[in-house]
């Protein structure tokens, strides 16, 4: 499937503390990252990764990678954590795309 992430090689770090699986892994992108749900710091801002409310030790490291990937093509507007990703997001979809395009170029794939 064809997508406007495409040719993209996102860093993404995750952390696991000693209280996991009490508590969630913290998972975050470079600083700056373009997407709704990712805060300025990189933070990403996902239900499942909520200590305080959809967090389950339950939840896999699969399930919290494929949260993340769906975030990438379906952004949760209930919840955003950047400003103008949220904006252009909701009120210019072309934009949004074409700066989605142009962060994928920033983020070449390892050959």
């Amino acid at each position: 499937m064809k997508t406007d992430w495409e040719g993209g090689y996102f860093p993404l770090t995750h952390h696991f503390s000693e209280d996991y699986p009490s508590k969630p892994p913290k998972c975050k992108f470079p600083q700056g990252f373009f997407l709704p749900n990712v805060y300025p710091s990189g933070i990403v801002c996902l239900s499942i990764l909520n200590e305080d409310s959809g967090w389950r030790p339950a939840i896999t490291v699969m399930q919290v990678f494929i949260g993340i990937q769906d975030l990438l093509d379906q952004p949760n507007p209930a919840d955003p954590a950047q400003t103008d990703g949220y904006h252009l997001f909701i009120q210019d979809p072309t934009e949004y795309k074409r700066r989605v395009r142009l962060q994928a170029k920033q983020y070449p794939a390892l050959v």
